[in-house]
């Protein structure tokens, strides 16, 4: 099938080359020239485990390309995913900008009948929405579909995510263009939820929110934790336990972030506002989720007796695992606080430390090991595999301080403190 993906970000070009490697025709579009030619010369502009093998192979193939003219890629396709950033306003609405400048552009290159696809993330009656701006352009209504087809991709397992899907949600008004969409996504072989396009968006928009509120409900317990001498690990494990509620997003730590979670909840807390429905519970989500970081980083204040003149070691600084996203990312919270409270911060992060610099540039970047040369604290900000088999005693030797802070919940107690660290962490 003849595909079209505008929008090379996460979405669309995980998208774009998965669909490519299925043996699709697929072109991918981006507006920027640099990011165009790097992609055609097979090198990522994401980090992504796996990708660059996928996006190799699928140019080597000869079932992926990419352009920058949107009409052109339109033209030539059957179907056009539209992938564009819907990042958050000043008020926290979503920035739709982007979804109109492309749709006005895939106006202009329908002279077929097309299959337009909302991969990004939109709010509720965005489907109308691009279909009134298609047909503004003087495109007829029997010449085109919009359908709804929300991603559900976690960073660091994009490409696995999107070969094995839990589900895959179309929202169509019209039969045929969910069954073109069913035709190409039928290798895959997972179950598919066929609905309304309301429903397709607002499905998107819930799993997301409801994931956040799990994620601050066991954070707020874990305060409970420390309040009492409980134990948050052993909380979640047996909460967790129960088929009604899950094991997953049970985790406690320093608070959910990224691309996706702060944006679709502060997004749905907007739709809702706009409806006249006052969300309040997802208020309070995003209220325990942005105190959790600046809670631990006061815990850490009034165990050094203040973050004045005091070297903190940080490991990891990317918002997750396996990605070098730094959106959200609560190691930016972290840097921020301690520098202002007139601390200096030595980081190491395996694929996000340059980023980081350029942001601020005083953060000294170093190995895995100089990250405690004389540190007062560690911190141990994203639970990357490399920090899980370090060896603490050698940490312990290079710092001024054995203290360190456990933000993901990584190390046991009694390891940490039998390589002579002070330990503290989430929940306890």
């Amino acid at each position: 099938m003849k595909i079209a993906v505008i929008g090379t970000g996460y979405v669309g070009l995980v998208t774009g080359v998965v669909l490519a490697d299925l043996g699709n025709d697929v072109i991918c579009v981006d507006k920027d020239p640099e990011k165009i030619a790097m992609l055609s010369a097979g090198t990522p502009t994401i980090y992504e485990p796996g990708l660059e093998d996928l996006l190799k192979r699928a140019i080597a193939n000869g079932f992926l390309t990419f352009s920058e003219s949107v009409v052109d890629a339109t033209a030539k396709s059957r179907v056009v995913f539209i992938a564009v950033g819907t990042p958050s306003a000043a008020d926290g609405s979503p920035d739709l900008s982007a979804v109109e400048a492309v749709a006005k552009l895939i106006a202009r290159g329908i002279d077929s009948y097309k299959v337009v696809v909302n991969k990004s993330t939109v709010p509720v009656g965005s489907g109308g929405f691009v279909s009134d701006i298609i047909c503004s352009q003087g495109v007829g209504s029997d010449l085109f579909d919009v359908v709804s087809n929300p991603e559900f991709l976690r960073e660091g397992s994009a490409i696995s995510d999107t070969l094995h899907p839990d589900r895959i949600v179309i929202g169509a008004t019209n039969r045929a263009a969910a069954a073109i969409l069913q035709e190409l996504y039928e290798p895959l072989q997972a179950p598919f939820i066929l609905t309304d396009v309301a429903s397709a968006e607002l499905i998107k928009y819930a799993s997301n929110a409801f994931l956040a509120t799990k994620i601050s409900f066991i954070n707020a317990m874990s305060r409970i934790c420390e309040l009492t001498g409980g134990d948050i690990g052993a909380v979640s494990t047996g909460v967790g336990a129960d088929a009604r509620i899950g094991k997953h997003f049970l985790q406690a730590g320093l608070g959910w972030g990224g691309s996706c979670f702060p944006k679709d909840v502060s997004g749905l807390i907007k739709i809702a506002e706009g409806l006249g429905y006052d969300f309040d519970l997802l208020k309070a989500v995003t209220a325990i989720n942005e105190d959790q970081t600046l809670h631990f980083v006061r815990r850490l204040e009034k165990k050094l007796g203040g973050l004045a003149g005091k070297t903190i070691g940080l490991l990891g600084l990317s918002f997750k695992p396996n990605t070098d996203d730094l959106r959200d990312a609560k190691s930016l919270v972290i840097i921020e606080a301690i520098l202002k409270a007139g601390g200096s911060i030595r980081a190491h992060d395996p694929v996000a430390a340059e980023l980081v610099q350029k942001i601020y540039p005083s953060v000294e970047m170093t190995g895995i090991y100089e990250v405690a040369e004389g540190a007062d604290a560690l911190v141990l900000v994203t639970e990357w595999n490399e920090y899980r088999q370090l060896d603490l005693a050698r940490l312990g030797e290079k710092m001024k301080s054995r203290i360190l802070f456990d933000g993901r919940r990584v190390y046991s107690s009694a390891a940490v403190k039998e390589a002579g660290f002070e330990y503290a962490t989430i929940g306890s």
